[in-house]
């Protein structure tokens, strides 16, 4: 006779993966920048919003951050809601620098961007 556990069902926690990620689509938890290939400790930029004025704003915001600073990085702008849930993002617009959620639920200042940048570089 088999014996059967009911209950809740385990779930699963999702990572949001970089885009500069490994091919198999891992990463390694640490605070050490997401890829090899970061530029003074920032590898990825991303604007998470709904494609509404304020979020296309927060996404300008945040290039003209990371051009004042002399980053090559370039900012991604993810509207796909899928994607956007991955990382808990209740309040659009968000920002996402090296996976880790910097800010969210209001547009930043270009040099607002630039502090909390230079604040991760740090």
């Amino acid at each position: 006779m088999a014996l059967f556990h009911f209950g809740k069902k385990k779930e699963e926690k999702k990572t949001p993966v970089c885009a500069c990620s490994s091919s198999d689509n891992t990463r390694v938890e640490s605070d050490a920048p997401c890829c090899p290939e970061a530029e003074n400790g920032i590898c990825c930029i991303k604007v998470l919003g709904a494609g509404c004025k304020s979020c296309h704003e927060q996404y300008e915001q945040a290039q003209q951050a990371a051009d004042a600073m002399g980053l090559s990085v370039k900012v991604e702008y993810i509207t796909d809601m899928q994607k956007v849930m991955e990382y808990g993002v209740m309040s659009m617009p968000a920002i996402v620098v090296n996976d880790r959620v910097v800010s969210m639920g209001k547009v930043l200042k270009a040099a607002e961007v630039e502090h909390l940048l230079r604040q991760i570089q740090s």
